[in-house]
């Protein structure tokens, strides 16, 4: 069985669950795929996730709070030999994306919409080679900065179920929050960040596609920061 879901007193990294009410259709597609693609955490998980999906995959990737999953779409149809785990809690973008995959489904994407670090304890050790947290709720107030997704406990989460070599990637527009994840990962010894001069940090990764927050926070005027940490 999986472990009970961690309450907003212990471990509550994201925010609100839902947003204005869906549309007719938008429930019912939500209601039909999500089934389909949910992963079942009260089973144990199979030694090998590439068995999880319905095409052959080489490798497993995981998106950590995906939004309304234009960047997990995008990738799942670019690399079809990759197994792609999307995590999203709040159903309003869970549904946004479900409605993309209705009109153009992939057989290398499984998904989860509660607790990633749920997920995270439920992996298999070393069977992950990339995590992507795009764009995470910065939580800007200090008293909050303990809700933040990049902590010790989740970095020891990380690495746990990453392959020596796998990459953590973060993006970010949040001067505190690019600085905060430096630091962390700065400190954790399993995680080393491959940049040797600003362009790397501040140029976009190879075919990306930009997202909403992104293109929000540009026209704000502020800078988005794109960093990789290698798992050494």
């Amino acid at each position: 069985m999986a472990e009970q879901r961690r309450s907003r007193s212990t471990e509550a990294f994201f925010g609100r669950r839902r947003g204005k009410a869906l549309r007719v259709r938008a429930r019912e597609i939500h209601a039909r795929r999500l089934p389909e693609l949910a992963l079942d955490l009260d089973r144990p998980a199979p030694p090998n996730l590439k068995s999880l999906f319905a095409a052959a995959v080489a490798e497993v990737r995981l998106e950590i709070g995906f939004g309304g999953g234009e960047h997990l779409h995008h990738e799942a149809s670019r690399f079809p030999e990759t197994g792609f785990i999307g995590v999203e809690p709040f159903i309003n973008g869970m549904a946004k994306f479900l409605q993309a995959y209705d009109a153009a489904p992939l057989p290398n994407i499984r998904l989860h919409d509660d607790d990633a670090t749920v997920l995270l304890d439920w992996l298999p050790e070393g069977t992950i080679d990339g995590i992507d947290l795009l764009y995470p709720d910065p939580w800007p107030k200090k008293k909050h900065w303990k809700r933040r997704f990049v902590s010790p406990v989740n970095l020891h989460r990380f690495a746990r179920v990453l392959k020596p070599g796998g990459r953590f990637r973060f993006a970010s527009d949040i001067d505190t929050y690019v600085n905060w994840t430096l630091a962390h990962c700065g400190a954790h010894p399993a995680f080393e960040w491959q940049a040797s001069s600003a362009d790397d940090w501040r140029t976009p990764y190879e075919g990306w596609p930009g997202t909403r927050y992104e293109a929000k926070a540009i026209r704000e005027g502020r800078t988005p920061a794109y960093l990789t940490f290698f798992r050494v």
